[in-house]
């Protein structure tokens, strides 16, 4: 009986040692992670696209604090919107003017604090390292059919609106390199060359930063752009 007893306390130390010692180990290795893989560290416009990227961009979206703040930090300069009236279909929340981020764009846009967040980490993680793998000159521009529009999907007279009705997406043409070349979705796309390779590498990089990636692969209608928006749909073609 003493013996059956003992066995059995020596049995649960035994797994007690073991789940500490497992606890532990998995503790340091975890908070030695790399931050863009740690979800425990805050997001930063300086650390790569790891696997905690888009959690961190996706859960700005609900801070709008945080997400201003991240802004700041980064360095990008906006101008606040004023909010539009609750329930109102067509609007700005928790949005702004973009004044100024790492490129300029061919044209105004006005969006969410976390549409502009992850479009700022995809400028400088995404579209800056993949031109320098692909091209010698560096961007200088991003080429866009803008942000906000107030319609429904696809312009249609009835059903839900677009994303864009609310400035949470943002229509991808192209880019501008500093030699003046032009790289654009509806002439390049679905090329066997450094730009097509380049634009298909900017899409694949795309969907681990936004909600939703539509291009030139999921219909006709985005023959010529990416659609990047935040909303949760999880579509990425």
């Amino acid at each position: 009986m003493v013996k059956s007893r003992l066995n059995t306390v020596i049995k649960w130390f035994a797994i007690l040692f073991w789940v500490i010692a497992v606890i532990a180990i998995g503790w340091y290795s975890y908070d030695r992670l790399p931050p863009e893989h740690n979800p425990f560290v805050p997001l930063s416009i300086e650390d790569p696209i790891g696997l905690a990227t888009g959690t961190k961009i996706s859960g700005l979206k609900s801070d709008p604090s945080a997400c201003f703040s991240f802004l700041d930090e980064a360095r990008i300069r906006y101008t606040a919107l004023d909010a539009s009236l609750p329930g109102e279909p067509c609007g700005f929340y928790n949005a702004l003017t973009l004044d100024r981020s790492a490129l300029p764009y061919n044209s105004t846009l006005r969006m969410t604090c976390g549409l502009t967040a992850a479009l700022a980490v995809w400028e400088r993680q995404a579209l800056v390292p993949r031109a320098a793998e692909y091209f010698e000159a560096p961007p200088v521009k991003v080429l866009s059919f803008g942000s906000y529009s107030c319609r429904r999907l696809y312009g249609r007279s009835s059903g839900r609106y677009s994303q864009h009705a609310t400035g949470n997406a943002i229509d991808i043409q192209g880019v501008e390199l500093a030699d003046g070349t032009r790289i654009t979705l509806l002439e390049h796309w679905g090329q066997d060359s450094p730009k097509g390779r380049f634009l298909k590498a900017l899409r694949d990089d795309s969907c681990e930063l936004f909600s939703t990636v539509l291009g030139p692969d999921y219909n006709a209608a985005h023959a010529n752009h990416f659609h990047l928006d935040m909303s949760p749909t999880g579509v990425c073609r």
